[in-house]
């Protein structure tokens, strides 16, 4: 996703010079082949168009689109998209796409700083890592706000400087001079997104998330596979001699590893960004923001909301690598206490029907009532009877309703009052302990589909976009 500079120039640099800058610009996002790139993107990209809350027939504007990644996930959903870029070759490769899927969805030559746009023309505007790249975000910023309708959404994810692409960045940074321009990362600073949408915006919420960078193969290759790909880096490497490329590369290499959750030689690496979601209309610029974005009508407690995101997230995750498993791996047994336990299948399966009874518990503690018919014993017989009577279950119709189930999970935690998520009573799952209704949400309905998530990728390995057999 790409539109503008990984710098902004100063406010005393030419016409010409702003003209200059962005041929370059343009000549480095179109380095690189970013279909490729962007494909193993895809999973993270459907969880932050899922939090977007994009109805369908809604007129969604993609900033920096790139081939599509984004946009055309709105346009499946229904949407009526438009995507905007830089990057010409990008533009023909989304049109391709959206041509070979029947997709509503137009892509236009564009700039984040001048938008072809009319005023007020979108309901929802977004840029998934794409706008922040532009050279000038002030007018970035103004030009996002031009083109949203009154209480129409602005919705952004920016990397952090602290996050891992933050860091990535600051490696190269040591290797190519510094142009003393602003960094893309500060769009990834609450401080700083609130000063550029200080007017225009009615509200606007912040939030740190992680987007996951997952590959089947190590470290060293993640990084052969961005310099090949990721046009910046293919530009970064290209203004090195054979010595500096070698030791960027070892760098990188180094970063990657450090930060490295992968099993066996797959890699998979977090990186921190901010989720923005912003609501366009007028307010007082000399006065807070009113932090009271609605949501079906119904007034959301933000504590309780990241709560039941991270449930959904996990599910989605869930259901993304299930979807990914062969029919082999699918029927696979796995080892539980030294011996053959349940197939792949049957767990996934498992900690779809678990989401009621693990909110059923949170409920309880949430209104004070101890809890004492759940225990290890009761665990393990719903978990023997459910192997028994879901030994053939299918996998369609597991992701269904894991999907289904961890959605209903997710509403019932979103109600939830900060009081009701700090209230506890005693537990007997664990030892009788007074524990709050929070500590059940995480250590439950949360923590269940990361947990054999994990113990899968250990069994079955990783299993991510292969654009080899994806790109047509």
């Amino acid at each position: 996703m790409s539109t503008g500079a990984a710098v902004s120039p100063s406010t005393s640099n030419s016409v010409s010079e702003i003209n200059q800058l962005k041929a370059r610009l343009k000549a480095t996002w179109m380095t690189g082949d970013y279909d490729v790139f962007s494909r193993y993107l895809e999973p993270d990209a459907h969880l932050f168009f899922r939090r977007i809350g994009v109805e369908p027939g809604q007129k969604v504007l993609d900033v920096g689109c790139g081939t599509g990644q984004l946009a055309l996930i709105a346009a499946r959903a229904g949407a009526v998209v438009t995507g905007c870029d830089i990057a010409t070759n990008s533009l023909e490769r989304a049109r391709s796409r959206a041509l070979q899927e029947k997709l509503a969805a137009t892509f236009d030559e564009g700039d984040a700083e001048a938008l072809p746009y009319p005023d007020a023309h979108f309901d929802v505007v977004t840029s998934l890592v794409g706008a922040m790249f532009a050279p000038r975000p002030d007018l970035v910023a103004s030009e996002l706000v031009r083109v949203c309708k009154p209480g129409g959404k602005i919705a952004m994810a920016n990397w952090t400087p602290q996050g891992f692409v933050g860091q990535m960045f600051k490696i190269i940074a040591r290797y190519i001079a510094p142009n003393g321009m602003p960094s893309p990362v500060l769009w990834g600073d609450q401080a700083t997104v609130h000063e550029r949408f200080r007017e225009g915006v009615l509200d606007l919420r912040c939030t740190y998330r992680h987007y996951q960078f997952e590959y089947p193969f190590p470290p060293d290759v993640v990084v052969d596979f961005f310099r090949e790909h990721y046009g910046p880096m293919t530009r970064a490497f290209g203004a090195l001699d054979p010595e500096g490329q070698k030791q960027l590369k070892a760098d990188l290499v180094a970063l990657w590893s450090a930060n490295n959750r992968g099993v066996g030689n797959a890699t998979l690496v977090d990186s921190e960004y901010l989720e923005i979601i912003a609501i366009r209309g007028d307010r007082d610029p000399d006065l807070p923001f009113i932090h009271s974005i609605p949501v079906k009508s119904r007034k959301t407690n933000h504590r309780a909301k990241l709560l039941a995101d991270r449930i959904e997230e996990g599910a989605a995750r869930l259901a993304d690598f299930a979807g990914r498993l062969t029919d082999a791996e699918w029927a696979t047994p796995t080892i539980e206490g030294g011996k053959q336990g349940r197939t792949a299948g049957v767990i996934i399966h498992h900690v779809a029907s678990m989401y009621p009874i693990e909110i059923g518990v949170a409920q309880s503690v949430a209104s004070g009532k101890t809890v004492t018919d759940v225990t290890w014993e009761v665990v393990a017989g719903i978990n023997a009877r459910h192997a028994a009577d879901s030994a053939s279950v299918g996998r369609a119709e597991t992701i269904e309703l894991l999907l289904k189930n961890s959605r209903e999970a997710a509403d019932v935690v979103r109600a939830f009052t900060d009081e009701e998520l700090d209230r506890a009573a005693p537990f007997s799952l664990n030892s009788g302990a007074p524990v709050t209704a929070q500590f059940v949400v995480e250590d439950h309905a949360l923590r269940h589909s990361w947990h054999h998530l994990a113990r899968l990728r250990e069994i079955l390995g990783h299993h991510t976009v292969t654009p080899s057999s994806r790109i047509s």
